[in-house]
């Protein structure tokens, strides 16, 4: 069975113009595993976990899916997510964060070149993405 990290390494193979992948654990904020092409200072990627805790469970986003599950008339518990993946473009950069299947708890994160094909990007990460959650 492969690591996480091994797994992170073959996923930035896969995933055109990446530069990095991170595996983050959204209920602690931490960052769980990462794999970047150049080194980055280490107070960076604690706030990239931050970040992407953040983005998934931070207060607004959490009372959006609360309301929705009000909406449809669904129990007010926790453990359905509308926010499954959220890309952010950047100057330089494309951010592909995606919630896990199996683990929701766990964001996989990918870090694209600006230049790297939007829609090729989104597929070969999803299609990473049950590798990266089987290593759990």
């Amino acid at each position: 069975m492969a690591t996480l990290e091994t797994a992170l390494q073959q996923a930035i193979s896969t995933v055109p113009e990446c530069v990095a992948a991170g595996y983050v654990d959204i209920a602690s904020g931490m960052l769980l595993a990462i794999k970047t092409v150049d080194s980055h200072p280490r107070e960076v990627m604690d706030l990239l976990a931050a970040a992407t805790a953040d983005m998934y469970q931070g207060p607004n986003v959490s009372m959006i899916e609360k309301l929705f599950r009000q909406a449809r008339g669904l129990p007010p518990d926790q453990s359905v997510h509308y926010f499954q993946e959220i890309l952010v473009n950047s100057e330089n950069l494309i951010h592909v964060f995606m919630r896990g299947k199996l683990h929701p708890e766990y964001v996989l994160v990918f870090v694209c070149r600006r230049t790297a094909n939007l829609g090729m990007a989104l597929t070969k990460a999803r299609l990473a993405l049950p590798q990266v959650e089987s290593t759990l």
